[in-house]
C-alpha cells in the first residue's frame, strides 16, 4: 500500500512538473511572439513604416511633392492612433510583395486586393474598402465599339503590371492583347496617344480620367470586377492582424473610412491640389 501511495505520488509531482513545462514553455513562445511581431517593433521603433505605389487617388504627390491620397490619409490615420511617426515608402507594385516579406516596411496600405495567389505569400487584413475595375477606351480608336467589341485579337488593352486590372482584363476580354505598364500614368498616356484601343483600371480612375480627357477618353459604366481592399502584412503575425482589424473596426463604425472614401472617390475636392 505504502509502495503504491509512493509511485501516485511520483506520477502526481512528474504530472505538475510537466504541466509546469508546458505553461512555462508556452509563456515564453507567447512573449517570444509578441516580442518578434510588426505591432511590438514599430512601438518600439516610434515610427511605422508603409510601403504603397503611386497611383490617382490612393496615393499620389501634390504640387508641393507631398503625398495625398486615400491610402495615405489612411495610413496617417493609423499613425496617429498609434501615437507613432509615419515614414512613407513609396514602392513599385511589381516589387511590392517581395519588399513587404523581405522587411523594406512593416505594413502595405496601398490599394491591394485581397486574392488567393497574393495571400499565399502575404497576409491580409479584413477589408477596409471595396472598389470596382473598369473599362476606358480611345474615343478615336474604339470609336462605335461595344464593350463586348473589345474581346478581339484585334484590340489591345492597357493595364497595370502586377494587378487585378490585368486579372480583369484577361477574364473579360481573353481574346483581346494585353500590354502591362509598371505604373499607370504611363499606361494612360498610352490610351490618351491611341496606341491601344482600351485600359482596365480601378475606379474611381477610369471615370476620374474620363472626365479630365472628355475629348479623348470614355468610360464604360460595365463593372468588371467588384473587388475587397485589405491591409498587408507578413506571415505569422497574429497580434499585428488582430490589431489592424481592430482598428478597421473602430474606423468603419464611427464613419472615418466612409467620409475618405466619400472624399476622395466620390468627388474631386482634392483636384486643384494635383492638378
Amino acid at each position: 500500500m505504502q509502495f503504491r501511495r509512493s509511485i501516485i505520488s511520483v506520477i502526481l509531482l512528474v504530472s505538475a512538473a510537466l504541466c509546469f513545462g508546458a505553461v512555462a514553455s508556452a509563456g515564453e513562445l507567447q512573449r517570444k511572439l509578441s516580442r518578434e511581431s510588426t505591432i511590438e517593433a514599430v512601438m518600439k521603433r516610434g515610427s511605422i513604416r508603409v510601403g504603397f505605389d503611386v497611383f490617382v487617388p490612393w496615393a499620389m504627390k501634390d504640387k508641393k511633392g507631398k503625398f495625398i491620397g486615400f491610402e495615405i490619409d489612411c495610413a496617417r490615420k493609423l499613425a496617429d492612433d498609434m501615437g507613432v511617426k509615419l515614414e512613407l515608402i513609396p514602392t513599385k507594385w511589381s516589387g511590392i510583395i517581395p519588399a513587404l516579406i523581405s522587411g523594406k516596411f512593416d505594413v502595405l496600405i496601398g490599394g491591394m486586393t485581397i486574392t488567393t495567389k497574393r495571400n499565399l505569400k502575404i497576409n491580409f487584413t479584413n477589408p477596409y474598402y471595396f472598389t470596382e475595375q473598369a473599362l476606358m477606351a480611345h474615343k478615336g480608336k474604339a470609336a462605335g465599339m461595344t464593350i463586348d467589341d473589345f474581346n478581339s485579337p484585334k484590340v489591345m488593352i492597357a493595364a497595370r503590371l502586377g494587378s487585378t486590372a490585368s486579372v480583369a482584363a484577361k477574364h473579360r476580354f481573353p481574346k483581346a492583347r494585353l500590354r502591362l505598364f509598371d505604373d499607370e500614368p504611363s499606361a494612360v498616356q498610352e490610351l490618351r496617344n491611341g496606341n491601344v484601343h482600351g485600359m482596365v483600371g480601378g475606379q474611381p480612375q477610369p471615370t476620374l480620367t474620363a472626365q479630365k480627357y472628355p475629348e479623348t477618353i470614355k468610360m464604360y459604366p460595365d463593372a468588371l470586377l467588384l473587388e475587397a481592399n485589405g491591409i498587408g502584412l507578413r506571415k505569422g503575425d497574429h497580434d499585428t492582424m488582430v490589431f489592424l482589424n481592430s482598428w478597421i473596426e473602430v474606423n468603419k463604425n464611427n464613419g472615418w473610412l466612409q467620409g475618405k472614401y466619400e472624399y476622395w472617390f466620390k468627388s474631386r475636392d482634392w483636384a486643384g491640389m494635383i492638378e
